[in-house]
């Protein structure tokens, strides 16, 4: 019988919020969203907007709707964007684009660091010819499966799409994990891009909400999106004032899930039958050898450990976050010791 979720390393999603962020939320001033006159909405899209670097800002429910209405907004039907083959708005988000917004994915296969090759993007942009959907839009992640994209590459990939005409936008759910790894603003990252959108509901620990940030005519274009979409929310500043809680206190703190990571990454490395990647930021994925891995993934569930596994269980996806500490860290490594000890 699986024990009581005690360490929960499946996603950054699953944090909870703190006293601290529940007590903003109960104070937050709110009114109707939809009409423009919740103050504390206004505050949080404002406050992301400048962080950003960006003219304007929109408070959404989900990143999944928040990368759709970016979509939506560079894109008309029968446009296509070009995306990576692991790119959460290509593999992740059921196929929204193409449903709902008739635009057609382009995907491009990921190299092993998370980029796009930039022939590869260079090939992919079709000609002025109406055979061909639009070559419209490129659309990149960071972090993309953990692994933080250079600002170097970010710039050349996006000056590639401009001389051929396409804009930009940057899935940056985990844009601040980026952000803090390679020590830079949060905006030198988002400058590259017309629109970016960026996810309160992982790392940064509130219970719900993306903002995508843009022009102040493509954010314009995305409120009316949103309330196509079904996005429109009234007395929502609840929310909105725990994403301005988790502005204020969950950025810098950032580092210190990495830092977990690392350890983690670091101990798991050691145990036999394990190969780990050495993670960029809060994301370790993790190797077990076929011989070992459904056991071990009972073992951990067993033991209140949660993670995210797949094809066997041979895959293993952790993440470290709020809700978990240096000493759930600790503990795990000592569970994950004492599985593989019993195998010899």
């Amino acid at each position: 019988m699986t024990a009581v979720l005690q360490y929960d390393f499946r996603s950054d999603t699953v944090t909870r919020p703190d006293e601290g962020m529940r007590a903003a939320m109960v104070q937050a001033v709110v009114g109707d969203d939809v009409f423009g006159d919740d103050p504390t909405v206004k505050r949080l899209e404002a406050e992301l907007a400048g962080r950003l670097g960006k003219e304007a800002a929109l408070f959404v429910p989900s990143g999944t709707q928040s990368n759709l209405i970016a979509l939506m907004a560079h894109c008309e039907r029968g446009d296509e964007y070009l995306v990576g083959q692991q790119a959460h708005c290509y593999r992740w988000e059921a196929g929204g684009a193409a449903v709902l917004g008739s635009i057609q994915p382009q995907p491009i296969e990921n190299q092993a660091d998370g980029t796009l090759r930039l022939a590869d993007i260079e090939a992919a942009i079709k000609p002025d010819d109406p055979h061909f959907a639009r070559s419209r839009l490129l659309a990149l992640e960071n972090t993309i499966g953990g692994k933080v994209l250079p600002i170097a590459y970010m710039e050349e990939a996006a000056a590639l799409a401009r001389r051929h005409g396409l804009a930009c936008h940057l899935d940056g759910a985990r844009v601040f994990n980026a952000a803090v790894a390679l020590g830079e603003p949060v905006a030198r990252l988002a400058r590259p891009f017309d629109t970016v959108s960026v996810c309160l509901s992982k790392g940064l620990g509130a219970p719900v909400g993306s903002v995508l940030v843009g022009s102040a005519a493509l954010i314009a274009k995305a409120r009316r999106l949103r309330k196509m979409l079904g996005g429109g929310l009234r007395q929502v500043g609840i929310l909105a004032a725990a994403g301005l809680y988790a502005l204020e206190h969950n950025v810098a703190r950032l580092a210190a899930d990495h830092a977990n990571a690392k350890t983690l990454a670091l101990g798991l490395g050691k145990l036999p039958g394990v190969t780990v990647a050495e993670p960029d930021t809060n994301i370790v994925f993790v190797e077990i050898a076929p011989r070992y891995a459904s056991a071990f993934a009972a073992y951990l569930a067993d033991h209140g450990i949660g993670i995210t596994s797949a094809y066997g269980a041979t895959r293993q996806r952790w993440v470290t976050h709020l809700d978990v500490d240096r000493e759930a860290v600790e503990h795990t490594l000592a569970v994950a010791t004492e599985f593989f000890s019993m195998q010899t």
